[in-house]
Protein backbone atom coordinates (compact mmCIF):
# COMPACT_ATOMS: atom_id res chain seq x y z
CA UNK A 1 0.00 0.00 0.00
CA UNK A 2 1.08 3.47 -0.47
CA UNK A 3 1.79 5.30 2.22
CA UNK A 4 0.14 9.46 2.42
CA UNK A 5 2.77 11.86 2.03
CA UNK A 6 4.35 11.90 5.35
CA UNK A 7 3.13 15.44 5.84
CA UNK A 8 -0.18 15.27 4.89
CA UNK A 9 -2.65 17.71 6.74
CA UNK A 10 0.24 19.25 9.10
CA UNK A 11 1.47 23.40 8.70
CA UNK A 12 4.42 24.02 8.79
CA UNK A 13 5.92 27.67 8.93
CA UNK A 14 9.20 28.90 8.14
CA UNK A 15 10.94 31.95 9.14
CA UNK A 16 13.58 33.94 6.14
CA UNK A 17 11.47 31.75 3.64
CA UNK A 18 10.89 33.79 0.55
CA UNK A 19 14.45 33.22 -0.69
CA UNK A 20 17.48 30.59 -0.76
CA UNK A 21 17.97 28.28 1.61
CA UNK A 22 14.39 28.82 3.31
CA UNK A 23 12.71 28.87 -0.17
CA UNK A 24 14.03 25.58 -0.40
CA UNK A 25 12.86 24.08 2.95
CA UNK A 26 9.77 25.49 2.30
CA UNK A 27 9.19 23.86 -0.98
CA UNK A 28 10.25 20.69 0.16
CA UNK A 29 7.58 20.73 3.23
CA UNK A 30 4.80 21.96 0.37
CA UNK A 31 5.78 18.68 -1.80
CA UNK A 32 5.87 16.43 1.08
CA UNK A 33 2.19 17.30 2.16
CA UNK A 34 2.37 20.54 4.27
CA UNK A 35 0.46 23.22 4.01
CA UNK A 36 3.77 25.99 4.88
CA UNK A 37 3.92 29.73 5.92
CA UNK A 38 6.72 31.62 4.90
CA UNK A 39 7.48 33.47 7.27
CA UNK A 40 10.09 36.78 6.05
CA UNK A 41 10.57 40.50 5.94
CA UNK A 42 9.70 41.01 2.71
CA UNK A 43 7.40 38.43 1.10
CA UNK A 44 8.16 38.16 -2.41
CA UNK A 45 5.99 36.41 -4.85
CA UNK A 46 5.54 32.89 -4.04
CA UNK A 47 5.48 29.45 -5.83
CA UNK A 48 1.93 27.82 -5.77
CA UNK A 49 1.09 26.32 -2.54
CA UNK A 50 3.48 28.85 -0.15
CA UNK A 51 1.51 31.53 1.94
CA UNK A 52 3.47 34.45 2.63
CA UNK A 53 3.31 36.15 5.94
CA UNK A 54 5.35 38.85 7.13
CA UNK A 55 7.59 38.80 10.02
CA UNK A 56 10.56 40.97 11.23
CA UNK A 57 12.15 37.77 13.59
CA UNK A 58 13.73 41.36 16.11
CA UNK A 59 10.19 42.57 16.80
CA UNK A 60 8.67 40.30 19.38
CA UNK A 61 5.32 42.07 18.41
CA UNK A 62 5.86 41.36 14.74
CA UNK A 63 6.47 37.68 15.44
CA UNK A 64 3.91 37.50 17.82
CA UNK A 65 1.22 38.83 15.02
CA UNK A 66 2.40 36.50 12.58
CA UNK A 67 2.36 32.45 14.33
CA UNK A 68 -1.10 34.23 15.23
CA UNK A 69 -1.92 34.75 11.74
CA UNK A 70 -0.64 31.61 10.33
CA UNK A 71 -2.80 29.49 12.84
CA UNK A 72 -5.89 31.42 12.00
CA UNK A 73 -5.60 31.16 8.62
CA UNK A 74 -4.42 27.75 8.60
CA UNK A 75 -6.00 26.04 11.65
CA UNK A 76 -3.07 24.68 13.56
CA UNK A 77 1.01 25.05 13.13
CA UNK A 78 2.88 21.64 13.64
CA UNK A 79 6.32 22.43 12.26
CA UNK A 80 8.48 25.91 12.73
CA UNK A 81 11.64 25.88 10.50
CA UNK A 82 14.01 28.64 12.16
CA UNK A 83 15.67 29.41 9.41
CA UNK A 84 16.13 33.02 9.27
CA UNK A 85 19.78 34.47 9.92
CA UNK A 86 22.40 36.74 9.23
CA UNK A 87 25.79 37.07 8.97
CA UNK A 88 28.78 39.64 9.52
CA UNK A 89 32.58 39.06 8.41
CA UNK A 90 35.42 40.52 10.86
CA UNK A 91 37.58 39.91 13.38
CA UNK A 92 37.14 40.88 16.93
CA UNK A 93 38.36 43.84 16.04
CA UNK A 94 36.72 44.55 13.33
CA UNK A 95 33.20 44.47 14.75
CA UNK A 96 31.08 47.06 16.72
CA UNK A 97 28.85 47.10 19.44
CA UNK A 98 26.51 47.36 17.02
CA UNK A 99 27.46 44.30 14.63
CA UNK A 100 27.20 41.99 17.85
CA UNK A 101 23.70 42.87 18.86
CA UNK A 102 22.38 43.02 15.12
CA UNK A 103 23.78 39.55 14.46
CA UNK A 104 22.84 38.21 17.94
CA UNK A 105 19.13 39.51 17.73
CA UNK A 106 18.75 37.72 14.30
CA UNK A 107 20.11 34.71 14.59
CA UNK A 108 19.64 33.56 18.34
CA UNK A 109 17.03 35.73 20.25
CA UNK A 110 15.08 35.54 16.81
CA UNK A 111 15.00 31.67 17.42
CA UNK A 112 13.96 32.16 20.98
CA UNK A 113 11.34 35.12 19.73
CA UNK A 114 9.64 32.95 17.30
CA UNK A 115 9.74 29.80 19.44
CA UNK A 116 8.93 30.94 22.32
CA UNK A 117 5.65 32.09 20.15
CA UNK A 118 5.08 29.27 18.00
CA UNK A 119 5.23 26.15 21.52
CA UNK A 120 1.55 27.51 22.68
CA UNK A 121 0.17 26.22 19.21
CA UNK A 122 2.44 23.56 18.77
CA UNK A 123 1.60 21.73 22.37
CA UNK A 124 -2.29 21.19 20.33
CA UNK A 125 0.01 19.30 18.01
CA UNK A 126 0.19 15.53 17.73
CA UNK A 127 3.20 15.34 15.43
CA UNK A 128 5.47 18.86 16.81
CA UNK A 129 8.75 19.73 15.46
CA UNK A 130 11.16 22.69 15.85
CA UNK A 131 14.04 22.89 13.88
CA UNK A 132 16.64 25.45 13.80
CA UNK A 133 19.12 26.19 11.38
CA UNK A 134 22.80 26.73 12.70
CA UNK A 135 26.18 25.74 10.74
CA UNK A 136 29.34 23.68 11.11
CA UNK A 137 30.79 27.34 12.09
CA UNK A 138 29.60 26.35 15.76
CA UNK A 139 32.19 23.81 15.71
CA UNK A 140 34.84 24.70 13.35
CA UNK A 141 36.94 28.17 13.49
CA UNK A 142 35.88 29.81 10.31
CA UNK A 143 38.40 32.74 9.36
CA UNK A 144 36.69 36.09 9.62
CA UNK A 145 33.57 34.66 11.16
CA UNK A 146 33.87 35.17 14.40
CA UNK A 147 30.37 36.73 15.11
CA UNK A 148 28.91 34.34 12.94
CA UNK A 149 30.16 31.64 14.53
CA UNK A 150 29.38 33.11 18.06
CA UNK A 151 26.05 33.38 17.30
CA UNK A 152 25.83 29.57 15.50
CA UNK A 153 27.51 28.19 18.50
CA UNK A 154 24.40 29.95 20.52
CA UNK A 155 22.27 28.54 18.19
CA UNK A 156 23.73 24.38 19.06
CA UNK A 157 23.32 24.80 22.99
CA UNK A 158 19.65 26.58 22.16
CA UNK A 159 18.88 23.69 20.62
CA UNK A 160 20.16 21.30 22.80
CA UNK A 161 18.58 23.20 25.87
CA UNK A 162 15.15 23.77 23.85
CA UNK A 163 15.03 19.83 23.13
CA UNK A 164 15.41 19.06 26.92
CA UNK A 165 12.93 21.38 27.89
CA UNK A 166 10.16 20.43 26.11
CA UNK A 167 10.85 16.30 25.19
CA UNK A 168 8.45 15.95 28.07
CA UNK A 169 6.22 17.34 26.04
CA UNK A 170 6.24 15.80 22.88
CA UNK A 171 8.01 18.24 21.22
CA UNK A 172 11.30 17.57 19.36
CA UNK A 173 13.59 20.08 18.53
CA UNK A 174 16.81 19.27 16.13
CA UNK A 175 18.80 21.54 13.87
CA UNK A 176 20.42 21.11 11.14
CA UNK A 177 24.47 22.41 10.44
CA UNK A 178 25.28 23.38 6.80
CA UNK A 179 28.71 23.48 5.05
CA UNK A 180 29.34 26.49 2.93
CA UNK A 181 25.46 26.12 0.71
CA UNK A 182 25.96 27.21 -2.91
CA UNK A 183 22.84 29.96 -3.01
CA UNK A 184 22.21 32.72 -5.24
CA UNK A 185 23.38 34.70 -2.53
CA UNK A 186 27.21 33.15 -2.84
CA UNK A 187 26.97 33.52 -6.73
CA UNK A 188 26.38 37.20 -5.66
CA UNK A 189 29.78 37.04 -3.65
CA UNK A 190 31.77 35.17 -5.97
CA UNK A 191 30.60 37.91 -8.84
CA UNK A 192 32.59 40.98 -6.97
CA UNK A 193 35.56 38.74 -7.14
CA UNK A 194 38.31 39.12 -10.23
CA UNK A 195 38.86 35.99 -10.73
CA UNK A 196 34.93 34.36 -9.43
CA UNK A 197 35.51 30.76 -10.85
CA UNK A 198 38.96 30.84 -9.10
CA UNK A 199 37.08 31.86 -5.74
CA UNK A 200 34.20 29.28 -6.36
CA UNK A 201 36.76 26.67 -6.76
CA UNK A 202 38.11 27.36 -3.08
CA UNK A 203 34.85 27.45 -1.82
CA UNK A 204 34.11 24.12 -3.31
CA UNK A 205 37.38 22.84 -1.93
CA UNK A 206 36.51 23.49 1.75
CA UNK A 207 34.42 20.20 1.60
CA UNK A 208 35.59 17.22 1.30
CA UNK A 209 33.55 15.98 -1.39
CA UNK A 210 35.15 18.69 -4.07
CA UNK A 211 31.91 21.12 -4.06
CA UNK A 212 29.41 22.88 -1.79
CA UNK A 213 26.17 21.93 -0.65
CA UNK A 214 22.83 22.19 -2.31
CA UNK A 215 19.86 24.32 -0.47
CA UNK A 216 18.23 21.08 -1.36
CA UNK A 217 20.12 18.60 0.37
CA UNK A 218 19.82 21.46 3.15
CA UNK A 219 16.02 21.36 2.63
CA UNK A 220 15.83 17.18 2.41
CA UNK A 221 17.38 16.88 6.29
CA UNK A 222 15.28 19.83 7.82
CA UNK A 223 11.98 17.31 6.25
CA UNK A 224 13.80 14.58 7.74
CA UNK A 225 13.90 16.02 11.33
CA UNK A 226 10.64 17.31 11.65
CA UNK A 227 8.84 14.94 9.88
CA UNK A 228 6.22 12.48 11.82
CA UNK A 229 8.31 9.56 10.93
CA UNK A 230 11.14 10.71 12.69
CA UNK A 231 9.60 10.79 16.09
CA UNK A 232 12.41 9.34 18.51
CA UNK A 233 15.28 12.32 16.70
CA UNK A 234 15.64 14.80 19.22
CA UNK A 235 18.28 17.04 20.74
CA UNK A 236 20.47 16.17 17.17
CA UNK A 237 22.30 18.35 14.91
CA UNK A 238 22.41 16.92 11.49
CA UNK A 239 25.47 18.01 10.01
CA UNK A 240 25.33 18.57 6.15
CA UNK A 241 28.58 19.70 5.44
CA UNK A 242 30.50 18.01 2.95
CA UNK A 243 32.82 15.84 5.29
CA UNK A 244 34.36 18.98 6.56
CA UNK A 245 33.51 19.12 10.40
CA UNK A 246 35.26 15.18 10.87
CA UNK A 247 37.23 14.03 7.39
CA UNK A 248 40.82 14.82 6.78
CA UNK A 249 40.96 13.41 3.32
CA UNK A 250 44.48 12.68 2.43
CA UNK A 251 45.01 14.81 -1.38
CA UNK A 252 47.10 13.00 -4.21
CA UNK A 253 50.30 14.66 -3.46
CA UNK A 254 50.18 13.17 0.14
CA UNK A 255 48.99 10.11 -0.97
CA UNK A 256 51.96 7.33 -0.56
Amino acid sequence: MTRPPEYDGLVAAVTGGGAGIGLAIALELADRGARVAVLDLDVPRLPSGLYGVRCDVTDRDSVDAAIARVVAECGALDVLVNNAGISAVGTVEDLTDADWHRVLDVNVVGIARVSAAALPHLRGSAAPAIVNLCSIGALNGLPQRVLYNASKGAVLALTYAMATDHVGEGIRVNCVSPGTVHTGFVDGMLAKFPDPAKEKAALDARQATGRMVTPQEVADAVAYLASPRSGSTTGTALEVDGGITHLRPRSVQQAG
